[in-house]
């Protein structure tokens, strides 16, 4: 019974210390966001579709590629602006997205991780205690 229980502390102690990206993406570091208009619209039906926005970075006119679909031209997005911005063309993602929507991926992760692994235990744990009826009936 120790083995299958220590096995899965072991399993949820390795993953919680493997990094935060381990059970999804991390929220973006650095950067700032600022609104963009979008350019030159591209249509959903591509799987990798870059739009091309213009926004204001430093006092002066950038263009970005956004990696979205879907907006019309000249529509207003909200985008994450890398911190080390360079020279020429920036990949540039959507604010909201890059934000708010990867906060519970790692605890919910973690979690169903914990559960899965005391799941197994308990599995191990009737496997090797054997069935009843033979006991029973012996």
């Amino acid at each position: 019974m120790a083995v299958p229980a220590f096995a899965g502390v072991l399993v949820v102690v390795v993953v919680w210390l493997a990094g935060p990206g381990i059970l999804g993406p991390m929220p973006s570091s650095g950067g700032t966001v600022v609104d963009a208009t979008v350019t030159a619209p591209a249509p959903c039906s591509d799987p990798t579709a870059k739009e091309t926005v213009q926004f204001q970075a430093g006092g002066q006119t950038r263009t970005g590629s956004l990696d979205a679909c879907g907006h019309d031209k000249n529509n207003r997005v909200r985008i994450a602006v890398p911190a080390d911005l360079g020279p020429g063309q920036a990949d540039v993602h959507l604010a909201d997205v890059v934000v708010g929507h990867t906060d519970l991926r790692r605890p919910v992760g973690l979690a169903l991780l914990a559960l899965s692994c005391l799941s197994g235990g308990a599995y191990a744990f009737l496997v090797q205690r054997g069935s009843r009826r033979a006991a029973l009936a012996g």
